[in-house]
């Protein structure tokens, strides 16, 4: 059961996740690992099942997918993570529509596990993302850090869904914050005129655990859902405690130069002395 398709995934120290979802494309005739800078045995598991990997690194999500795009040779590439998981339902559904010619890009609806439960609620229920495109349909990825596709065509809505195993535990959420706290704060840095305060910061943290809890009803996710939308309240307050730190003039980095330099004009005096 192959065709003309190649799986690409973008990955970073996914030792844990990496190979089961490597066991769910055998239906892809090609898959393609991008490392984009992982320290565990990521490049090594992908290696092992066959993968071409490469090694390419950029701050940039859209520009890692597009990227991974030009190492595509097949007519069709589908780009899916580490932490996705391809239900036979889904697959057959994919090769059935390359194979009928009737769309150039599809689009898929996640089914969100985070710690242990599948999320209905909370703004998880809605997750769709386009990720299979014709080669000649796709024109390029736009955003630094929730990127979007640019494509020719109508995008096809699967009925089958996508399992995505995400937020396994809170170190999990935690690995994930430092990569990508900093890339939003930056962008928001760049486009904000006025100055971030506290209130600012715990206005912003408060506002995203009503929605998530409240206004899209996470509770009734029960408790994970309700951590869950405390932990993303956590991460926007993250994401403007380091817009603050961005906006200090001098900045925080020279701060510390200038304490290192009074520590070490102190010992040179103290030479002196001698």
């Amino acid at each position: 059961m192959q065709t003309n398709l190649t799986a690409v995934i973008i990955a970073k120290n996914e030792e844990q996740m990496l190979a089961n979802c490597l066991e769910t494309l055998n239906f892809c005739q090609k898959v393609i690992v991008l490392d984009t800078g992982s320290s565990d045995q990521t490049a090594k598991i992908a290696e092992n099942y066959g993968c071409k990997l490469v090694n390419f690194s950029h701050e940039s999500f859209a520009k890692l997918r597009e990227k991974a795009a030009t190492l595509v040779e097949t007519d069709w590439l589908f780009y899916i993570d580490a932490d996705e998981r391809v239900t036979p339902a889904l697959a057959k559904e994919i090769l059935l529509h390359i194979e009928q010619n009737d769309a150039v890009v599809m689009s898929i609806k996640r089914e969100n596990v985070c710690y242990g439960t599948l999320f209905k609620h909370g703004n998880w229920q809605n997750d769709w993302v386009t990720r299979v495109f014709h080669q000649r349909a796709l024109l390029g990825w736009q955003g630094e850090i929730h990127e979007s596709p640019l494509f020719e065509g109508q995008a096809l809505q699967l009925q089958h869904k996508l399992v995505h195993l995400t937020h396994r535990n809170t170190q999990d959420n935690l690995r994930k914050s430092a990569d990508w706290t900093i890339k939003e704060a930056k962008a928001l840095e760049a486009a904000m005129v006025r100055k971030v305060t506290l209130l600012t910061i715990l206005r912003k943290g408060l506002m995203e655990f009503y929605r998530r809890a409240f206004k899209y009803r996470g509770y009734r996710d029960g408790m994970p859902g309700l951590i869950e939308a405390l932990v993303q309240a956590i991460n926007r307050m993250i994401v403007y405690i380091q817009v603050w730190e961005l906006q200090q003039k001098p900045s925080l980095k020279l701060l510390y130069e200038k304490e290192e330099q009074v520590i070490q004009k102190l010992w040179r005096d103290e030479g002196q002395l001698r």
